[in-house]
């Protein structure tokens, strides 16, 4: 991936992660908090959901140090869990709604791609349909990584939220030992591990878009 390459996706990357996070604050709403609302964060405006270090920073290096891949997340939507109908479940829902919205849109702009692909539809120019092949298979490949990345059960990615509210309560220890040196574990899995689920991402990506 060349720079100019990364920075287009970096872009894509962050208004990604804020549609993932305007999902947990609507699914939030939906099911009886307010919170998330009465702050606004209920809008696609990137100002409002940017994180310094994981929106900005940690996809620039990632960038700049050609690590291969490039992740990120954006400032959590705060909720009130116990305005949530549900219990359990609930909290479950608001942080797979995040999840549901990534693969919704790879799955959507997917088919996009497969539907030119199979109806050989001329967008003007060779460029012009090279630039849109390029932005919507990078639509598809960031949120199926964004969507692999935060099923992760390590604080704060989504999968931490799913996993110890489906477990029992004896695993609560557990939790509260990743709460605290989460960050450290998850940098060490982004560093070393992470880059092992690219053929699994790769993949997916080849059958939702049907490209190589």
């Amino acid at each position: 991936m060349n720079f100019t390459d990364g920075i287009f996706y970096v872009i894509i990357l962050i208004m990604s992660v804020v549609i993932h996070e305007v999902a947990h604050g609507y699914m939030a709403y939906r099911l009886g908090d307010d919170t998330a609302r009465f702050q606004g964060r209920l809008t696609l405006n990137p100002i409002k959901h940017l994180d310094l270090f994981g929106s900005i920073l940690l996809p620039f290096f990632l960038l700049i140090s050609h690590a291969g891949f490039v992740v990120g997340w954006a400032k959590p939507v705060p909720y009130n869990p116990n305005n949530l109908r549900g219990g359990k479940m609930s909290i479950v829902l608001v942080a797979i709604a995040g999840i549901v919205a990534n693969l919704g849109l790879a799955i959507a702009f997917g088919i996009i791609i497969r539907l030119f692909m199979a109806s050989g539809l001329i967008l003007g120019s060779v460029y012009t349909m090279t630039a849109f092949y390029k932005i919507a298979s990078s639509v598809v490949l960031v949120n199926i990584v964004l969507a692999f990345f935060n099923l992760i059960p390590i604080p704060p990615l989504d999968g931490s939220r799913v996993l110890f509210n489906l477990l029992s309560d004896k695993f609560r220890h557990m939790e509260a030992f990743l709460e605290q040196w989460g960050m450290f574990v998850l940098l060490f899995f982004i560093i070393f591990i992470w880059q092992y689920f690219s053929p699994v991402i790769y993949l997916i990506f080849s059958f939702l878009t049907g490209l190589n």
